[in-house]
């Protein structure tokens, strides 16, 4: 792991300010997603990405919708929706 030598306080919220140049190395703007992970006691934040396969798949079922007849639109439909969740 590489150290960035930048220290910050937590507030009384419970918040951490990441620094622009982090921001910007990362492409983290304003209101994007983190996900939080552990390993032993070490805090992992990452830029939020959904599941690919997820996105893949649905774009996959989204495509299909042009193809299948009317009946069918509505079941791919909530297919995927549920993909989305």
């Amino acid at each position: 792991m590489k150290s960035t030598g930048i220290v910050r306080k937590v507030d009384e919220l419970g918040r951490v300010v990441l620094p622009i140049e982090l921001r910007r190395t990362f492409g983290i703007a304003e209101r994007n997603p983190l996900e939080i992970f552990i390993d032993g006691n070490q805090i992992i934040l990452k830029k939020y990405a959904p599941n690919e396969e997820k996105v893949d798949v649905a774009k996959g079922l989204e495509e299909l919708k042009s193809l299948v007849r009317d009946t069918d639109k509505d079941l791919l439909e909530r297919a995927i929706k549920l993909i989305g969740k």
